[in-house]
């Protein structure tokens, strides 16, 4: 189920990031006495604005792009209407089926329904925490020389799965104060953002494997 909300949710999406990048670009190519109007304004005030232009006689360049951008505005806030929908059914989806996941800090429907998909998808690989992160393109990869020892990013797995997990990471960041506390031990270790949120990564890749399987064993915690 989550799986084809999320499809016709990222086509909603697409459709909106198209809308808005085309929108922007009338605003910013309208005749002068439209122009100086609209092109200061930030994304919501066009829509906003734009969404209640009337062109009246298509007889100017004016009044076409009047309703041109009248147009594109009405479309991206069915859009918007249409993706706080299918968030709503998400999330009454994802509370029923995985409550404990969709509560944990930082874990929304989209992120929840990512990476659910991607564990759904492949069930035969989910048998340790480590498979998971592996499939997440969380896991550590050996990038040691000489007497350096080092790991790096992971550039394989689930890349939806992984971004789900990059998202989850910035805002515990920059909202939950134990990855705070982390972050700035690792950082007076001398440790680089990039390295610390792939660690952190693994971390929340083992806490979401664990919300998935409750049988597993404990999780650990930063």
């Amino acid at each position: 189920m989550a799986r084809q909300l999320r499809v016709a949710r990222r086509s909603a999406i697409k459709q909106r990031t198209q809308a808005l990048l085309q929108l922007q670009a009338l605003a910013d190519t309208a005749p002068d006495e439209l122009r100086d109007t609209v092109k200061p304004l930030r994304y919501a005030a066009l829509i906003e604005l734009a969404a209640r232009f009337r062109a009246g006689e298509m007889t100017t360049p004016t009044a076409a792009a009047k309703y041109a951008m009248s147009v594109l505005a009405r479309r991206i806030q069915h859009l918007d209407a249409e993706i706080d929908g299918l968030d709503a059914h998400l999330k009454t989806i994802l509370t029923t089926a995985h409550p404990d996941l969709l509560a944990a800090h930082g874990v929304g429907p989209e992120t929840a329904g990512a990476l659910l998909v991607a564990a759904g998808d492949n069930p035969e690989r989910l048998t340790t925490e480590q498979s998971f992160a592996a499939l997440c393109g969380a896991s550590p990869v050996q990038a040691s020389s000489g007497n350096t020892r080092r790991h790096r990013l992971n550039r394989g797995g689930d890349r939806q799965a992984n971004s789900a997990l990059w998202r989850i990471v910035l805002v515990r960041m920059k909202t939950h104060p134990p990855t705070r506390e982390y972050v700035t031990r690792r950082t007076a270790e001398g440790m680089a953002k990039r390295d610390i949120m792939r660690c952190l990564k693994r971390y929340v890749a083992r806490e979401i494997y664990h919300h998935i399987n409750p049988a597993s064993p404990p999780k650990r915690h930063l």
